[in-house]
């Protein structure tokens, strides 16, 4: 069905509006990600939750960016009591997603009206939304989630009501999530953690204990745990005799209290953070809290690995977030604000700044959304299979790349929207604080780069790489994309030879190019996904995605950038900015003018 432009001018904010009406592109991932029978069923509740996120949770989320967590380590007796103070308006945002709209309950739990859970992707294309609210909230809703994936994988009966309690759709019922990681001396390095576990004295175990835990005593300090006061929060320990580095630390449940009483532990104080101010995150220290084993001893690195996939996906839907909600607020901009005599979207460099941004936000949307379908093949056909090798190499590099997209992205918003954007009470300013912790948050840009590494090495990822990237080239056949996929199959064959040169050379030098690797994994897998999605929709009738590609192609293939001649129009024409900008529909038959391939033959 052909839709018209989006009026952007009839928005006075990015707010007060359903964000699942004003995001074409999740529509479209939608779309792809939910079989023909849970569609209308996606639809209504993408488009609910679009609904009251845009026209309450965004403004729960200004007035709890004012008022942020405070922290009372101590009552007035000089007790511990590790109390967080919250806005009442977090409340409400969080009764919202876990009880309304069952975001932890239904990848786990059949929702009301269907027969079966959802897939994970689901989850994600739900925090994803939530993102476009509140960067903050959702750390401890994908931590939720992501708790819950690790017990239902790795815990054989003990603790489960505590994964009841972080999949409840009843908010009364409802924990949230949590895992701490970070130790000073280690950060990234999390064999280097000292956190110690001692077996617990039966006599000292406390009457909430679940009934065959196996209980230990935590020693030592976290430093930085976000969502601090979880009741369902994971942490790594060493067991003693256990083996050094991370193959000798185990998985431990820790609750924020037991018998309703603090845990054994002490809130020392709430980092002063520069942005994501709605969750607190803070520094503890373990002083013989009580702890609930996960799974087996000494396996917990392996059983945290499940948890930091997923929260590194989550990462790359934050990211996604950032880009979206900040590139709507620029386009509301455009088309409100007039400047010499015209609104400044009709001004060429503003129509191409809008198409480049919007772009970047349809590139890291596929890429990530890939990464997560990955992920739920791999559910399916285990861990000696494509998918997962595949999902391994693409996690890492999805948090990665969106990270630094999103952190650009905010920033060039925030200049359309002038001094007004850089002013607290404009969604820029907040968006771009928080998005600085996306890059930092799962591992900076090295540590992934590192685990790219790892997969191609470890996993053999490349194997199922090259055949997957090479399908998706082969498949496409319309004469508009066959130029592009020219191009990109020229970057592929860089892609193939730069695997070969590094499969030769020592580690040091294949850590020295690991981050220009995963670049380049990046753009050719993007670049075929966007083409991959054309044709789909070229064969549906629909060539919008078509400009998307060649956008996408254009500004990462396309060695232009000293270049400046009378060929370049792409995003000067109504045709490109209103198909890609502002989500009108395109016939295919009017992409006439098919891309020259610059690449050498």
């Amino acid at each position: 069905m052909a839709t018209d432009p989006i009026d952007y001018g009839a928005l006075d904010e990015a707010a007060d509006c359903n964000y699942w009406t004003y995001d074409p592109t999740l529509q479209g991932v939608a779309e792809r990600l939910y079989p023909e029978s849970d569609l209308d069923w996606a639809r209504r509740q993408l488009s609910a939750f679009g609904e009251v996120l845009g026209h309450t949770v965004a403004h729960n989320a200004d007035l709890i960016d004012d008022n942020p967590p405070e922290l009372h380590t101590y009552d007035n007796y000089g007790e511990v009591q590790n109390h967080v103070e919250y806005h009442p308006k977090q409340f409400e945002n969080e009764r919202i997603t876990y009880d309304e709209f069952g975001l932890s309950h239904d990848v786990f739990h059949a929702p009301e009206g269907r027969e079966e859970p959802l897939n994970i992707s689901h989850a994600l294309l739900m925090q994803t939304f939530l993102s476009y609210a509140d960067q903050g909230f959702t750390c401890p809703a994908s931590m939720t989630v992501g708790a819950a994936i690790v017990l239902e994988k790795f815990d054989d009966g003990p603790l489960e009501e505590f994964f009841q309690g972080l999949t409840a759709d009843d908010y009364d019922e409802h924990i949230e999530g949590a895992m701490f990681l970070t130790e000073k001396q280690g950060g990234s390095d999390v064999g280097a953690n000292e956190t110690r576990a001692e077996p617990a004295d039966p006599e000292t175990v406390s009457d909430d204990a679940p009934e065959d835990a196996e209980v230990y005593r935590l020693h030592g300090e976290k430093w930085f745990c976000s969502n601090i006061d979880g009741q369902g929060a994971l942490a790594l320990a060493r067991t003693p005799d256990a083996d050094e580095g991370t193959a000798g630390l185990s998985l431990f449940l820790v609750p924020h209290e037991v018998d309703g009483e603090p845990n054994g532990q002490v809130y020392r104080r709430l980092k002063d953070k520069l942005g994501t101010l709605s969750v607190p995150t803070g520094e503890i220290e373990f002083e013989g809290a009580e702890a609930y084993l996960v799974g087996e001893a000494e396996r917990g690195f392996k059983y945290m690995a499940e948890m930091m996939n997923y929260e590194r996906l989550s990462n790359a839907a934050a990211s996604v977030s950032a880009i979206g909600r900040t590139l709507l607020a620029a386009k509301v901009r455009a088309a409100d604000r007039e400047a010499f005599g015209d609104v400044i979207q009709e001004y060429p460099l503003m129509r191409r700044d809008l198409v480049e941004m919007t772009v970047d936000y349809e590139a890291a949307t596929a890429f990530t959304f890939e990464a997560a379908r990955l992920m739920d093949r791999r559910e399916e056909e285990g861990d000696d299979s494509d998918a997962y090798r595949l999902m391994r190499l693409l996690i890492p590099i999805a948090k990665y790349r969106t990270a630094r997209m999103a952190v650009d992205n905010t920033s060039y918003a925030m200049e359309v929207l002038g001094g007004n954007g850089y002013v607290s009470g404009f969604v820029t300013e907040r968006f771009f604080r928080d998005a600085q912790v996306l890059p930092i948050w799962e591992g900076p840009s090295n540590v992934l780069s590192l685990d790219v590494l790892r997969a191609l090495e470890r996993e053999g990822a490349a194997e199922s790489l090259l055949p997957y990237v090479q399908a998706k080239l082969d498949a496409v056949e319309h004469p508009h994309l066959e130029p592009l996929a020219e191009e990109v199959e020229a970057a592929f064959g860089d892609l193939q030879r730069g695997l070969g040169a590094l499969a030769g050379e020592d580690g040091d030098y294949a850590q020295y190019q690991a981050k220009k690797l995963a670049d380049l994994i990046f753009d050719v897998v993007t670049a075929t996904l966007l083409l991959e999605q054309a044709q789909d929709d070229i064969d549906a009738g629909e060539g919008r995605r078509a400009l998307v590609a060649e956008g996408f192609v254009n500004t990462r293939f396309r060695d232009e950038s000293r270049v400046i001649d009378s060929g370049e129009r792409f995003a000067m024409t109504d045709e490109v900015f209103d198909g890609v900008a502002r989500y009108a529909s395109v016939e295919p038959d009017a992409l006439v003018d098919t891309p020259e391939p610059t690449a050498d033959d």
